[in-house]
């Protein structure tokens, strides 16, 4: 029997709670009031105040429901009018902080439900109106969820018809139904309790006929509500209405084995649903897989998970993130918006309101005088808990998403004045005299009901755990995740510099209207673009962490501005091994050209100049994008890094090198092209010179198949590891590699390096570079330093070491063997087939162990049969290098 407390502890109690609720959300509105300065770090911003007429509102509100409740249920469970001012309160701030307009009505909705509230206050307590009119009431239900058939609209113009009313007034028949439901069930099983017990005493069956008789005209009433919303296609509002008949049949009948049938009806329905409506189809099948069509059928729920997952433990802070990314935050997505905001602390808190809510509408359950109101208020709390954790769980890719709303939280003014007549009854039902109490013959079920909705509520906080925290990073970094260039706009990224603190780019303007812009658009490529829309590319999104503030800054620095601003600080400026003025040489002679070229010092391993034609202006990608992506030409793609090309006859030197070092290099081969299976391979110019340094210079193919005989086919697979080709390349950015063979397919092949070895340009200068740095393969860079606030430039190590390949006497030898006329470089040009009647070009240089200065490689790679223009491309470059 519950003991209840005097009526002045129950209002000091109630008030006290609206009280901390007031104090929460107050803080709330004023966080939002604040938010523009704080999202733009200055106090010279407009801000909001709209939200204050929402607070306004609800704390006059909630200030007559406190009043008029302790007037007229004195004996009242004094937490749920707290529990529902906080969520409802909670609800409507958010939505003003979405939509104003919404927030409006949403406010003005809040003025009816309370209205209604208040009224319905001076009742009478034993709600004997509803269970004798209980088919009146679930019969109107009915005809105006049947007349939605006919003169049905929906106020966002497109969709299912749910609503009726016009002129901005709209009211959804479905929401009151389920309420009409409960008290039509509740009324009917109070009614027949004692044919329920008897037949469920004197029977051993699971469900006996007398029983099943006795179900009959709910299941008929229950099935009719179905059929409408059904057709209706309101599905999210049909699992309810099977959720609430299974639970208050459950209650009634005690038995287990009614879940399980219940359990069985859901899952039949479900696979109809998604045999018969292709809605159904569509949202099993973004729950199943969303990664597979995030931009379409999957777009709400995986912006939904990476709203969540900015949102983090902590939240980004009311007002400054960007829950309207998500469609519909408002009602659907309201509490991913939520979180958003409020991180996973938030959504904690919110569950655990529901967890009171359903632990008071439970002891109002338990306390409650007759058969009736137990019931009522058994299905009222199934009602409102298991609607939320519905929502929630698809909010959370736990379940498929319903489309329902959660109670006194997401925006509609039929859920809102429905939930807080359901608030009415449990308040009159809690307010039953002292010694009124009904013995509740066996509490298990109650507590198997509790305990399901317990686990829904703790499910609930575990995924949104997981997907705030352990999947929050791989989330946020998604190239379809815009929250990453709205931040970019609010926080100044990091410029990317060349080795002499040039600008390549630079982000300039003032908080909300920081732009990205690109100092050298020819590095495109490599650089790559940020973008709110396609995302990032390049070094801007491998640099991201750098740049946007989240690596290089102190760990308290990065908390701080997450916690005040809910943004990182200011991003740091890194600084690249390219020289501008040598890429811009690189470039001018690349340009008329497809292909690419690597410059690099062959002693530290520092990209001088990476160059990929054709290349993009990352300025100007809202005017180009759709060209860019059709182009066949594909200036998109980095060549240097990405690109994979047969290395063909480009490896004689190499082999040639390895041979010197094996000893006893054979004599060179009189022939000088090479056929087979109908392919004739040629040397990139005519010869009259048949010595070593003429055949493997101009690529002949049957000098460096010699070679390859001469070393062995475990001997070749070694040299063509050791040099890294078969190694994608460490440097800080996106780069490609085949993958090593255990033994090769075919040994000719691969020896003439037209299978079994398909390289990018930077690989191939890192090879070239052994024979320029006396056998040693160094270790690639390309980003040398970042600007750090607490110690200055830091140089950044690379990511790989060197290795050693040749001895110092080999690499020399081999050079040597290869070197220009008059001058002081080596170099090989090849003609490699790609694909039939398609042909490559190489154009290989490096200078000599003994030049004096810098040891550099030059890679030249054009995407055609052009051994002349290769050649002319590297040494113009190679001259200007050299005489500078």
């Amino acid at each position: 029997m519950l003991i209840k407390r005097p009526s002045t502890s129950i209002d000091r109690i109630q008030g006290r709670l609206l009280l901390i609720a007031a104090f929460f959300l107050g803080l709330y509105a004023l966080v939002l009031t604040l938010s523009p300065a704080v999202r733009n770090r200055s106090w010279e911003v407009p801000y909001r105040w709209e939200q204050w007429i929402g607070y306004a509102s609800w704390a006059l509100l909630f200030y007559l429901i406190h009043q008029q409740t302790s007037r007229f249920l004195k004996n009242r469970d004094p937490f749920l009018v707290p529990i529902v001012a906080l969520l409802c309160g909670w609800g409507l701030l958010s939505v003003w902080r979405l939509f104003t307009s919404f927030g409006t009505r949403q406010t003005i909705w809040l003025f009816i439900a309370a209205f209604v509230l208040i009224l319905g206050l001076r009742l009478k307590n034993d709600l004997s109106f509803l269970r004798k009119y209980k088919y009146i009431w679930l019969t109107t239900g009915l005809i105006l969820t049947a007349l939605t058939l006919l003169f049905g609209t929906n106020p966002t113009g497109y969709g299912p018809r749910l609503w009726l009313g016009c002129c901005g007034i709209y009211f959804q028949p479905s929401e009151p139904l389920k309420l009409l439901l409960i008290v039509y069930l509740a009324a009917y099983f109070s009614a027949y309790q004692h044919i329920i017990i008897f037949s469920t005493e004197n029977t051993s069956r699971s469900i006996s006929p007398s029983l099943l008789i006795l179900l009959a005209p709910t299941i008929l009433m229950t099935c009719l509500a179905l059929l409408l919303l059904l057709v209706q296609r309101d599905l999210g509002t049909a699992s309810i209405f099977l959720v609430i008949y299974a639970t208050i049949v459950y209650i009634a009948t005690k038995r287990n084995s009614i879940l399980l049938i219940i359990l069985v009806i859901i899952t039949l329905a479900g696979i109809a649903g998604y045999v018969l409506f292709d809605v159904v189809q569509l949202r099993v099948e973004a729950w199943l897989n969303p990664w597979l069509d995030p931009s379409g059928r999957s777009y709400q729920i995986v912006q939904s998970l990476i709203a969540i997952a900015n949102g983090g433990l902590l939240g980004r802070g009311p007002g400054i993130g960007n829950p309207s990314l998500v469609p519909i935050p408002h009602s659907d997505f309201i509490y991913a918006a939520v979180v958003e905001e409020m991180g996973l602390i938030g959504a904690i808190a919110l569950i655990i309101l529901l967890a009171l809510l359903t632990v008071r509408g439970l002891i109002t359950a338990f306390h409650a005088p007759d058969r009736f109101r137990r019931y009522l208020a058994v299905g009222i709390t199934i009602y409102l808990v298991a609607q939320s954790v519905l929502i929630i769980s698809g909010n959370l890719r736990l379940l498929p998403l319903t489309g329902v709303t959660l109670p006194f939280i997401s925006y509609g003014g039929s859920s809102l004045v429905t939930s807080f007549t359901a608030l009415l009854i449990l308040l009159h039902i809690s307010n039953s005299p002292i010694g009124h109490t009904m013995r509740i013959p066996e509490i298990k079920p109650y507590k198997i009901l509790g305990g399901l909705l317990f686990i829904g509520l703790i499910a609930a906080a575990l995924v949104t755990g997981w997907w705030a925290y352990y999947r929050g990073p791989v989330l946020l970094e998604r190239t379809d995740n815009p929250r990453r260039g709205i931040a970019d706009s609010y926080v100044q990224r990091g410029a990317i510099l060349d080795r002499r603190n040039n600008q390549l780019a630079v982000s300039s303007g003032a908080p909300g209207t920081f732009t990205r812009e690109t100092i050298y658009p020819p590095l495109g490529p490599t650089i790559g673009y940020t973008h709110p829309v396609y995302g990032q590319s390049g070094l801007e999104a491998s640099l991201d962490p750098y740049l946007r503030g989240l690596r290089g800054n102190p760990g308290l620095t990065i908390w701080w501005n997450h916690l005040i601003y809910g943004q990182s600080p200011p991003g740091l400026d890194v600084r690249l091994s390219i020289d501008q003025e040598l890429q811009a040489t690189a470039d001018r002679l690349l340009a008329e050209h497809k292909g690419a070229l690597i410059l690099l010092n062959a002693q530290s391993g520092e990209i001088l100049a990476i160059s990929s034609s054709p290349t993009f202006d990352p300025n100007q990608l809202d005017e180009t994008w759709s060209d860019l992506i059709k182009d066949p030409d594909t200036p998109l793609f980095n060549r240097a890094t990405l690109g994979r090309y047969p290395a063909g006859t480009a490896l004689g030197p190499f082999l040639l090198a390895a041979s010197i070092e094996q000893g006893n290099l054979p004599s060179p081969a009189t022939a000088q092209a090479y056929t087979f299976d109908d392919m004739s391979l040629e040397c990139a110019s005519e010869l009259t010179d048949l010595s070593w340094r003429a055949l493997i210079s101009n690529g002949c193919p049957y000098s460096q198949l010699k070679l390859g005989n001469f070393l062995s086919p475990q001997k070749v697979l070694e040299i063509y590891n050791q040099l890294g080709l078969y190694t994608s390349p460490s440097i800080r950015m996106p780069t490609d590699s085949s993958s090593a063979p255990i033994e090769f397919s075919d040994n000719e092949r691969a020896y003439l390096g037209i299978e079994d070895v398909k390289v990018n340009p930077l690989q191939m200068a890192l090879a070239a570079a052994t024979l320029s740095n006396r056998g040693v393969r160094p270790a690639p860079r390309l980003v040398t330093s970042v600007n750090t606030p607490a110690a200055g430039w830091v140089t950044l190590p690379a990511e790989s070491e060197p290795e050693k390949i040749f001895t110092s006497n080999t690499a020399a030898d081999a050079v040597l063997e290869l070197q220009a006329v008059n001058s002081p470089t080596w170099q090989t040009i090849a003609i490699v087939p790609n694909s039939p009647g398609d042909y490559v070009t190489w154009y290989i240089s490096g200078t000599l162990p003994n030049w004096g200065r810098t040891p550099l490689t030059l890679v030249v790679l054009l995407e055609t049969d052009d051994p002349v223009s290769a050649e002319s491309i590297g040494q113009e470059l190679l001259k200007t290098i050299i005489t500078n």
